[in-house]
């Protein structure tokens, strides 16, 4: 065999071996395998706006789109965040947060809500109040 026969021999044999590879994970835990494409792989993207939770509802006002947030622990987290720099409760805050935008699955249920919302996965900072420019939500309570 010459030696460019032998070049594309090898070559190609590499290339075989690579492409018969699955790409799998191991969980250290279970000691199982999962295909990595199972596994979908989420949109986080960073929002800034300005956050608030009233009565078992919370709102991610960005300017020009306003965002349902969904209702979980990071949620509950942020509007302890949020608290402390209300000067009212109605006050609405600034917050930069990473999170994963998706439909609003109330929507489906014929209930009332935002098209989409907005689930948190890290909160990045929560900014002062201006006083300035505060946003008021007036309760109808």
């Amino acid at each position: 065999m010459s030696k460019g026969m032998r070049n594309v021999a090898v070559l190609l044999t590499c290339a075989l071996a690579l492409l018969s590879c699955k790409n799998e994970t191991t969980s250290p835990k279970e000691g199982t395998t999962q295909e990595a494409a199972a596994q979908p792989q989420e949109d986080v993207i960073t929002l800034k706006g300005e956050f608030i939770y009233l009565d078992n509802a919370a709102v991610l006002n960005c300017g020009d789109k306003i965002y349902g947030v969904t209702i979980d622990d990071k949620m509950h987290e942020l509007a302890k965040e949020v608290a402390k720099q209300q000067k009212e409760k109605v006050d609405m805050v600034p917050v930069i947060i990473h999170g994963v935008i998706g439909p609003n699955p109330v929507l489906a249920k014929n209930q009332e809500g935002w098209p989409e919302v907005v689930t948190i996965k890290e909160i990045v900072k929560v900014l002062p109040l201006n006083e300035d420019n505060a946003i008021r939500i007036e309760s109808g309570k």
